[in-house]
């Protein structure tokens, strides 16, 4: 799940249709396309309503839920590149269900090294992202912030406690955060 909402403090969202609107123009950037491609490659066809748009009731700009496809959240996002970046992070949770048979959501570990993967691919963490978030450290930023929202996304899943949500991370980020499918490198 993209669990940090819109950059913009104190910002309401857009409309429902700005968000599709958006949604629309983000199917259309090189990094949706090339993820929409490697599911489809994978076997998991996307539906043209797999990604829509809807006011939430969560503080998180997205998510993924197996079986019904990508949330955005129009009430957290403002702008273009905001969802773009939802789509980006939950294509790559529906990339891993789709890649991984035996993927567990209520699975700490199994939740964590989606959170891992999505938020080193996605481009969550660039340095870009964490200033504008107010996070000011400039070497290693980006495996602290992929830590962090890892286990904050991990720890809304009702099935994972902070400390499960915590050692699961741990117990997976080796492998996980060097898993770079479907780039050949993190992007």
């Amino acid at each position: 799940m993209e669990e940090e909402t819109s950059l913009k403090l104190g910002s309401k969202g857009c409309t429902v249709q700005e968000c599709q609107d958006m949604i629309q123009t983000s199917l259309r950037t090189p990094m949706v396309k090339f993820l929409k491609e490697h599911m489809e490659r994978a076997g998991c066809k996307l539906t043209d309503n797999f990604i829509k748009a809807a006011p939430c009731n969560w503080q998180m700009s997205g998510a993924y839920v197996r079986g019904e496809g990508i949330v955005v959240c129009s009430n957290h996002v403002n702008i273009q590149d905001e969802v773009n970046q939802v789509v980006t992070h939950e294509l790559i949770h529906a990339y891993d269900d789709c890649r991984a048979a035996n993927l567990d959501w209520k699975n700490c570990a199994h939740h964590a090294c989606s959170e891992i993967r999505a938020g080193h691919l996605s481009g969550d963490c660039h340095l870009k992202r964490e200033l504008l978030r107010g996070f000011m450290k400039i070497r290693g930023h980006e495996q602290d912030c992929v830590r962090r929202r890892a286990i904050k996304s991990v720890t809304a899943n009702p099935y994972c406690s902070e400390t499960a949500a915590k050692e699961a991370m741990e117990a997976v980020w080796d492998v996980c955060y060097n898993d770079t499918k479907p780039f050949d490198r993190a992007p």
